[in-house]
């Protein structure tokens, strides 16, 4: 364990928001920045839903290679290099998104790469946040590790609704200004990630027994995964379909990274402290309902209520299954475990987005808030299931 990880709580507060740069980047600018620049990039290169999904699938699918190749990959490298790796990785990628010139297939090329290389900084970033929750005893490492994604969402929110206002053309911009985010996030979260004492012998493979040992959260995780991301891929395209403001959309996204940023004073105890699947229960119920409100009404406020919701809720739920994998593997099987969760998760979010979008082509994009309310209710009632242990 590293110095900074065993030291005062102040030092791994520090810690564990650098380290939370990782989920700011790998997940709030790689992956869900995506959802603001759909309404520009359809309107631009003429895109069905189907379409459009389909690049979230390509990044989903990245995502699964880069999960399995975590284990082998931090076994030869070490977890902290593999962490910075996927930083480096993932910048380039956005840039790379910025160059394609709107080539369909080098778009669905940079985010299968993007995927990749977010595994890579999501799996590493989470063994590490998991070990100083173990020298802490309490799971506020984790929260604060994965509500860092909101401070991508937030950055995004902020900046691309009106970079692009009445100019979808400046799509190429809207990545060259992510991939600039990210370079920053790299540098400043390059010394969180400490080299530790830990062998690498044991985080060669996958542990897929951690997966059978512990199938219902492995099949809430799937639930959730192909739920939630198309709430966020599609958002945007709700609320153009239902002529929101360039204003009404900048604040809808940055309340919803703000309200991530904020989720681990709600969720750090219960996650910590509620035995079996409670915690992930009552997550995922949220979600749903936050979802399904959009259903009822896309009045302004409703819209921002149910955004506030999903924020607050939707980063605590890899926070508790990883929570749950701690408690039921061994510390030496952590890598293996939760790169073999991941591809669980990979799996559901790669064929959420391309399932989700079809159906928007035909019934309109509410449909997509539907998908997400079903799925993760599905999943809450799964989840009560769920023992202390994580069986």
């Amino acid at each position: 364990m590293t110095q900074q990880l065993a030291g005062p709580a102040s030092a791994r507060w520090w810690q564990s928001g650098r380290l939370a740069l990782g989920t700011a980047s790998a997940l709030g600018l790689a992956r869900f920045a995506y959802g603001l620049l759909v309404p520009a990039m359809r309107a631009e290169l003429h895109w069905s839903l189907a379409q459009a999904g389909a690049l979230t699938t390509a990044n989903g699918v990245g995502y699964l290679l880069g999960a399995v190749a975590m284990a082998p990959v931090a076994g030869r490298l070490s977890v902290p290099v593999t962490f910075r790796l996927g930083m480096v990785l993932t910048a380039a990628a956005l840039a790379a998104t910025a160059a394609t010139g709107g080539s369909y297939p080098a778009l669905l090329l940079t985010r299968a790469a993007a995927g990749f290389a977010g595994a890579l900084v999501f799996i590493a970033g989470g063994v590490i946040a998991s070990r100083a929750a173990a020298t802490a005893r309490s799971a506020a490492p984790l929260t604060i590790y994965f509500s860092g994604a909101g401070l991508g969402i937030a950055f995004s929110g902020t900046v691309i609704p009106p970079l692009l206002g009445q100019h979808p053309s400046r799509w190429p911009l809207a990545w060259g200004a992510l991939a600039a985010a990210a370079a920053l996030a790299t540098v400043v979260s390059w010394t969180a990630a400490q080299s530790s004492q830990e062998s690498g012998a044991n985080a060669t493979t996958i542990e897929l027994r951690g997966v059978a040992r512990l199938w219902p959260v492995a099949i809430a995780y799937l639930l959730f995964a192909a739920g939630y991301i198309a709430y966020i891929t599609f958002l945007s395209a709700y609320l153009a379909e239902h002529h929101a403001s360039v204003t009404q959309v900048a604040l809808t996204w940055s309340l919803l990274g703000l309200a991530a940023i904020a989720a681990p004073v709600l969720w750090s105890r219960p996650i910590n402290t509620w035995p079996g699947g409670r915690a992930l229960a009552l997550t995922l119920a949220v979600l749903s309902a936050a979802a399904a409100a959009d259903l009822l009404s896309a009045a302004p406020a409703v819209v921002t209520g149910s955004a506030i919701g999903y924020g607050a809720t939707f980063l605590s739920v890899p926070a508790a299954i990883t929570t749950l994998v701690r408690a039921a593997i061994p510390p030496h099987d952590w890598t293996g475990a939760l790169a073999a969760f991941t591809v669980v998760f990979a799996v559901g979010q790669t064929a959420g987005p391309y399932l989700a979008g079809g159906l928007a082509d035909h019934y309109g994009t509410g449909a997509t808030l539907m998908w997400t309310a079903v799925l993760c209710i599905a999943g809450a009632a799964l989840s009560m299931v769920i023992r202390s242990g994580g069986r």
